[in-house]
């Protein structure tokens, strides 16, 4: 599906449903922009789309193939990005509880394309400020992809927050017997986490440094936009790698304890069968098919009970002597 808005700075109007046959009349002064928006896109819209506007064939074989992280790769005349927005359903059973889904960016002079595979709501918040107003527009495809990612990385910080209250939880309960649930968990956030920093770490780059290597030129009114988009991904990032260091280290913590659990079961289990070896021992001298004297003593059941309860009492008394239990 393609939806278009247009903005004619002469007559300061928006305009949509813009026939794009007519895209070099519509852009022929360079204060109108137009934003192309594609989702569910076909490999006949999207050629449809490269013909109007000559994008380069292999920028249109990465809308069409999944990129597995954000970049930007510099045209003649436009810049072509890979972006990931994130979708987190912790109750998911059968898929995993975070995804990322691409939204391929082509960025010329006046025009902006957005092509994404579902509908996104960081593009949505954006298209229903364009059919009222014309303020994002007039400001330029920089502004508007600006206010695209923003509101895409607006989307990270509650997963962000709803990861910290888990990883408190979990800090609680790997001293509670769980087992496998912890397990589970453990595993859970660190493929969350690591999700989570393959897709923040080459969008930082991207707008890390406006005048380095990954940058892209940004007119001078629209830095402090991006500086502070850095500052954002700055901070999930570093709050990122804060969880994915506490997760590894309740990970280590919660395998010392169950080693520690292992070691006392084993150690009561061991205490159980030195002490049983010379009961056994006795029964079976005692249990031989010969007379032994004393035999016929009515007592004589009573003096061996005795005897290896003493013997019981003696042993557990020696292992705590030494330290053993």
């Amino acid at each position: 599906m393609i939806k278009t808005y247009f903005y004619d700075s002469e007559k300061d109007a928006m305009f949509h449903d813009v026939d794009l046959t007519a895209k070099d009349s519509l852009l022929s002064n360079p204060h109108n922009h137009l934003w192309i928006d594609v989702y569910d896109c076909s490999a006949s819209e999207l050629n449809y789309l490269g013909d109007v506007f000559d994008f380069h064939p292999l920028a249109l074989e990465d809308c069409l193939q999944v990129s597995p992280r954000a970049k930007l790769d510099r045209y003649d005349d436009y810049n072509f990005f890979v972006f990931h927005a994130l979708r987190y359903f912790e109750d998911a059973e059968e898929e995993d509880e975070i995804s990322s889904i691409e939204l391929d960016v082509f960025m010329g002079s006046n025009y902006l394309v957005t092509i994404h595979p579902v509908a996104l709501a960081a593009v949505g918040k954006v298209a229903r400020i364009c059919l009222k107003e014309t303020q994002l527009m007039n400001l330029g495809p920089e502004h508007l992809l600006y206010r695209i990612i923003d509101n895409i990385v607006d989307d990270y910080f509650p997963i962000i927050s709803r990861l910290g209250e888990r990883i408190d939880d979990l800090e609680d309960n790997i001293f509670l017997d769980r087992g496998r649930e912890i397990t589970e968990e453990i595993l859970a956030l660190k493929r969350t986490i690591i999700l989570l920093r393959k897709v923040l770490i080459p969008q930082r780059r991207i707008f890390g440094n406006i005048n380095g290597h990954y940058s892209f030129l940004v007119n001078e009114e629209n830095v402090p936009y991006y500086l502070d988009l850095v500052d954002h991904l700055d901070s999930i990032l570093d709050t990122a790698n804060t969880y994915r260091d506490l997760v590894n280290s309740t990970t280590e913590t919660y395998y010392s304890i169950i080693n520690g659990r292992t070691s006392e079961i084993i150690t009561v289990l061991t205490v159980i069968s030195i002490i049983m070896m010379p009961l056994t021992v006795i029964t079976g001298f005692f249990g031989m098919n010969v007379t032994i004297p004393g035999s016929a003593n009515p007592y004589y059941i009573y003096f061996i009970t005795a005897f290896m309860l003493v013997l019981s009492i003696s042993m557990l008394g020696f292992f705590r002597y030494r330290r053993w239990i």
